[in-house]
C-alpha cells in the first residue's frame, strides 16, 4: 500500500487538460494524476468548472480515488482569504484534513514588456500567483501542521533567468521562492516541510502555440539541453509525490528546477 493512500491532496490548477496523444496536458493535472495512482484523495481548484469536473470524472473512473472540486479564483478586488479558507473548509469537511498542499495556479500576461505592462496584467499575475500562494498556505497551516505535512510551490526560471516579456509573471515567481524560504524556516518546527519546483513541461498549451503559429514557435521557443521536455506526470508530478515522502523530508527548503527530464521518474 502506498504512503499516500487516505492522505489529502490539495491542488490549485488542477483542471483537466490533455495533449493530443491523450496524456495530462498541464502541470496541475499531471500532478493530479501522479497523486491518483499513489491513492491519494484530491481537491482540485481552478477558475475552469468544466476542465474541473472532467478531471474528476477521468481521477475517479481510472483511479478510483475520491476527488473534490471547487471552482475558485485569487483575484483583485476580491476577499480572497475568504476564498482559500472556503476551498480548505470544504476540504476538511469532506476529508477531515488536508496533508500536502500544492500551489500550481497561476495567470499572468506574457509577452508584454516592463514599459508596456499594465497594472491590470501585472495584478493579474501577483494575485493568481503570489497572494494565491499566501492565502492558501496560510488557511491549510493548522492542518499541515497536525498532519506534519508538505507544501510544494511553484517558481518558474523566468524569474530565475530574468526572461524578456515575462515581468510580472517573473515578480511573482520569484516572490513565491522568497516566501516559501521563510516558510520553510518558520515552519519547520511544526514538522512541515517546504519545497519550490520550477519547471518546464510540454504542455496542450505549447502543442496548440506550435501548431497555430509554427514560425513563432520556433523563434521563442527552445528545447531544453536534455533534448526534451519535462513530461506534466512522469517528471513533475512524480517529483511533487517524492518530495512529500518523508524519505524526503530533510529538502524543506530546496529549489529543484526541472528542465527536460531532470526529474526523478519512477
Amino acid at each position: 500500500m502506498s504512503y499516500f493512500n487516505g492522505k489529502t491532496v490539495l491542488i490549485t490548477g488542477g483542471g483537466r487538460a490533455v495533449l493530443s496523444d491523450g496524456t495530462a496536458g498541464s502541470i496541475g493535472y499531471g500532478i493530479a494524476i501522479a497523486y491518483a495512482k499513489e491513492g491519494a484523495n484530491l481537491v482540485i481548484t481552478g477558475r475552469n468548472l468544466n476542465k474541473l469536473t472532467d478531471a474528476k470524472e477521468e481521477l475517479e473512473r481510472l483511479y478510483g480515488v475520491k476527488v473534490l472540486t471547487v471552482q475558485a479564483d485569487i483575484s483583485a478586488g476580491s476577499d480572497n482569504a475568504a476564498v482559500a479558507k472556503s476551498v480548505v473548509d470544504q476540504a476538511v469537511a469532506e476529508f477531515g484534513g488536508i496533508d500536502i498542499l500544492i500551489n500550481n495556479a497561476q495567470a499572468s500576461a506574457s509577452g508584454v514588456t516592463l514599459a508596456d505592462h499594465s497594472l491590470e496584467q501585472f495584478d493579474l499575475a501577483i494575485y493568481s500567483g503570489l497572494y494565491a500562494t499566501f492565502h492558501y498556505m496560510q488557511a491549510c497551516y493548522p492542518y499541515l501542521a497536525k498532519a506534519k505535512g508538505s507544501v510544494i510551490n511553484f517558481a518558474s526560471g523566468a524569474g530565475l533567468f530574468g526572461n524578456i516579456g515575462q515581468c510580472a509573471y517573473a515578480a511573482a515567481k520569484e516572490g513565491i521562492r522568497g516566501l516559501s524560504r521563510v516558510a520553510a524556516n518558520e515552519w519547520a518546527k511544526d514538522g512541515i516541510n517546504v519545497n519550490v519546483v520550477c519547471p518546464l513541461a510540454w504542455t496542450a498549451q505549447l502543442e496548440q502555440f506550435q501548431k497555430a503559429y509554427p514560425e513563432a514557435y520556433k523563434a521563442n521557443v527552445h528545447t531544453p539541453p536534455a533534448g526534451y521536455f519535462g513530461n506534466p506526470e512522469l517528471d513533475i508530478g512524480r517529483v511533487c509525490v517524492q518530495l512529500a515522502h518523508p524519505d524526503f523530508k530533510y529538502m524543506t527548503g530546496e529549489t529543484l528546477t526541472l528542465e527536460g527530464g531532470l526529474g526523478l521518474r519512477p
